[in-house]
């Protein structure tokens, strides 16, 4: 890595990263943080409970950056896209008249120390498919692929 690269990396990394109980008063802890809140949506889809329903998740999982994933009992779809309004230096732009969802969103139980775990994660159509098997058994008429035209 160049010089001038190595700087700029370091301009937009955020400072060192510190435990939340030695946040000094006044602190905000988002400063520390690369803002993993800000870099994707996830929202609740309903539980798939027939193949046709893994079709649907496996359409989703066909495009670039989405995944899925099951947290208490819950389905997401997760969709890894930057917020707009995201700074260099990971705050908000318009912190003053973001959206409510931003405004509820407290950092009490956020992701910053990088230690949630999924009860299941999907990232491709064909690990889907895979547990779908497990769960339903085969599908009727074989493959989840179309048959080739005569």
């Amino acid at each position: 890595m160049s010089d001038c690269a190595a700087v700029a990396c370091r301009e937009q990394s955020p400072p060192h990263k510190i435990h939340r109980e030695d946040l000094k008063s006044g602190e905000v802890l988002c400063t520390y943080c690369p803002a993993k809140c800000c870099r994707y949506f996830a929202l609740p889809i309903e539980t798939p409970v027939k193949w046709k329903d893994f079709d649907y998740i496996r359409w989703y999982l066909m495009h670039s950056r989405a995944t899925v994933f099951i947290e208490d009992d819950v389905w997401y779809l997760l969709v890894h896209n930057k917020c707009k309004n995201l700074r260099d230096d990971n705050l908000c732009d318009v912190y003053e008249i973001r959206p409510q969802i931003c405004r509820d969103y407290t950092t009490k139980n956020c992701e910053y120390e990088d230690d949630w775990v999924y009860d299941h994660y999907w990232e491709t159509p064909e690990q889907i498919e895979e547990y779908a098997e497990a769960l339903l058994g085969p599908r009727k008429g074989g493959s989840f692929r179309s048959p080739r035209p005569s």
